[in-house]
């Protein structure tokens, strides 16, 4: 298990980041690595976020000294939803079945986790968010169908979508983990814009289903003070508190969304008028 660490920063501080701090800072530029679980831990909010893809071989949740704990899930919890081909998660010995966009919320407590690829030349990718738990919630196996819609945009605004939400109080229980993936219609660029932020938690977004020549444009920042980060497919981007989260691409693609801090409250949330934006 590969894990590396990204410290929190001040937003007057981010305010004079060149591009590659940026990017360097908050960008994860790589999720997936060939038989491996590749992880990044933020200090914002203690978020975990990264990605699972056994090829050749199962792959194993580990432990680490960062979590001080005997084992993974010891003191967390975790939301997993599969964006590539059919696999399957062992969870302390039950085994789930997780074809492509099926989701997993995996309570505090669970000793093993195993994920495994049910065809090398079409891998699983196990895309995952971990956050601190403070109680134990049962293990929820949580296919697209079963995730709670919400219908949103216009084509006229060229952001139509639907939000899932996967781990949210609609679908399963949860300490403080928020978990979904919003799709994009047809000819549809824009997600979250009008934009927001929310101070009480953080948020980390995941895009993908994109061309090796498409691009993503994710807007981040305060709202008056606003950056951008060039993404691309299969990147993630940790989002602070204090930063807007917004984002706009060459073709319509489909983004994860992970939360957690203060609640889990979808809409509690601090909305930002056009006409702020700078």
């Amino acid at each position: 298990m590969i894990l590396q660490t990204r410290y929190a920063h001040h937003p007057d501080d981010a305010k004079y980041y060149t591009t590659e701090e940026l990017r360097d800072h908050f960008l994860i530029e790589k999720v997936f690595v060939k038989d491996e679980i590749n992880l990044v831990y933020s200090h914002y909010d203690r978020i975990i976020a990264g990605g699972a893809m056994p090829v050749e071989q199962d792959v194993v949740l580990g432990t680490c000294k960062e979590l001080a704990s005997e084992f993974f899930l010891e003191l967390r919890e975790m939301g997993v939803i599969n964006v590539g081909g059919p696999g399957s998660i062992i969870i302390d010995g039950t085994t789930y079945q997780m074809d492509y966009q099926d989701g997993m919320y995996v309570g505090r407590g669970v000793k093993e986790v195993v994920f495994r690829t049910h065809d090398k030349a079409n891998p699983a990718k196990f895309y995952l968010n971990s956050s601190p738990a403070h109680k134990t919630y049962p293990t929820v196996h949580i296919p697209l169908a079963k995730a709670n819609k919400v219908a949103l945009g216009t084509d006229e605004n060229l952001n139509k979508r639907v939000i899932n939400q996967y781990v949210h109080p609609t679908v399963c229980e949860s300490c403080q983990l928020s978990m979904g993936m919003t799709i994009l219609a047809n000819n549809n660029v824009w997600n979250t814009m009008p934009t927001h932020t929310h101070e009480r938690r953080m948020e980390v977004y995941f895009y993908f289903n994109l061309g090796p020549d498409d691009i993503v444009v994710h807007l981040m920042g305060e709202p008056t003070e606003t950056r951008h980060i060039i993404m691309r497919n299969e990147q993630a981007v940790i989002s602070p508190s204090w930063s807007i989260h917004s984002g706009v691409a060459t073709h319509n693609y489909i983004f994860i969304w992970g939360m957690c801090g203060e609640n889990k409250i979808f809409n509690d949330m601090d909305h930002v008028s056009m006409q702020e934006m700078k």
